[in-house]
């Protein structure tokens, strides 16, 4: 099994992928325990911020265990920056040739993002068997992703956008879904607020709730 086959198997087991924006380093750390302590020993932290890189750092070295990814990948040097500081995935939000082949050519697993069927068919040209779906809630939820899925057997998707403990059942009953990205259980204003525990017992409840769905 090669390391992205051994990623997707664990995202898929997980079957969520908490969404990240970190305006502050010195939340990466407290934010991986709650997470961890949750049960959800995965993150995807996204390159929105200038603490991005030094928050995926802080959250690698605290838990190396810990699934440390890195979100909104926009080019190259970001994906450089990224795996310097550990990240052990790269999620972009579109399909960018680029990124993906450089990913591909270092062997970093990296899920980009899609909505057409034309964009699957570069996703499946280069081998590529798990993709992100953004935004899932604004471009036909699982509908979409099952009618795209149909033609391309095999392919795998991991949805966010509009994705919340509301909805997740219509997203993780679907066979073609691994997990789902979201951000209900990391809240930027709870991550503020340091209010760490209740991000844990978020966490909790939607690990529980996606067991629950899948049996």
């Amino acid at each position: 099994m090669s390391a992205r086959e051994a990623m997707e198997a664990k995202i898929e087991e997980l079957g969520l992928v908490p969404v990240v924006v970190l305006e502050n380093a010195e939340d990466a750390a407290p934010l991986a325990k709650a997470l961890c302590e949750g049960g959800l020993p995965v993150a995807e932290v996204t390159f929105r911020t200038a603490a991005a890189q030094e928050s995926i750092r802080r959250m690698s070295e605290a838990y190396p265990d810990m699934l440390v990814g890195a979100g909104t990948v926009l080019s190259i040097e970001q994906v450089d920056k990224a795996v310097e500081a550990g990240a052990k995935f790269i999620v972009s939000p579109g399909f960018d040739p680029e990124v993906v082949d450089y990913c591909l050519e270092k062997e970093i697993p990296v899920f980009p993002g899609l909505i057409t069927p034309s964009e699957l068919a570069q996703a499946a040209k280069r081998g590529l068997r798990v993709v992100k779906f953004f935004p899932a809630e604004q471009f036909g939820g699982v509908s979409t992703i099952k009618a795209l899925a149909a033609p391309y057997v095999g392919m795998k998707f991991m949805p966010t956008g509009g994705i919340s403990a509301k909805n997740l059942k219509d997203y993780l009953s679907c066979k073609s879904i691994v997990a789902c990205g979201g951000s209900w259980m990391v809240k930027g204003d709870m991550i503020k607020a340091g209010e760490f525990e209740k991000i844990k017992e978020l966490t909790a409840e939607a690990v529980a709730l996606a067991k629950e769905i899948r049996g």
